[in-house]
């Protein structure tokens, strides 16, 4: 296993503001509810080739599973394919009559949002989202996955050597 690629040091990072569990737990929940929010309104806009369909949100899913591709292969294919059970659910909610789709939108979002803040509330440590809200967004789903290995007991010698690298740079931090 590679201990000091890109991966490493994203996971690293997220781990150090991540420990506390009820803050892992909102984030599990919140974050999964932002991507709901999101892809609700990308799911109206879709494109037709041929006999093929697909929507923006189809797009961003396919997107962010390139870039995640870059991380680590086996947690892009497990998004990629809750990425597209979640476009497909949001095709659903978002084909409610009216503007319910607007409204179920922006309560999941902006209920999500307000998950991450109060976990990180609890977690006393600021949210990567305020000074990076490019690369939080990002990485976000991303990290949802990796979580899910974690607590399912999966690739424990990635996460052992993840601690093993946050509990080095606390140290340090410390010195």
């Amino acid at each position: 296993m590679k201990t000091d690629g890109k991966l490493m040091k994203m996971l690293t990072g997220y781990a150090a503001s991540h420990r506390h569990p009820l803050n892992v737990f909102v984030h599990m929940i919140g974050i999964p509810t932002i991507m709901l929010g999101v892809l609700i309104p990308l799911t109206w806009v879709t494109v037709a080739l041929n006999d093929f369909h697909f929507s923006l949100g189809h797009v961003l899913v396919v997107a962010l599973f390139v870039f995640y591709l870059t991380l680590d292969t086996l947690f892009a294919v497990v998004f990629l394919v809750g990425g597209l059970l979640l476009e497909m659910l949001t095709a659903k909610l978002g084909a409610y009559p009216g503007h319910s789709g607007w409204v179920l939108a922006a309560l999941l979002f902006f209920g999500g949002y307000a998950a991450q803040f109060i976990g990180h509330a609890v977690e006393k440590s600021m949210p990567v989202l305020v000074e990076h809200p490019i690369q939080a967004n990002l990485a976000a789903p991303f990290f949802t996955v990796v979580e899910l290995f974690h607590i399912m007991g999966l690739r424990d010698d990635l996460f052992k050597e993840v601690q093993r690298q946050t509990e080095a740079l606390q140290r340090q931090d410390a010195v």
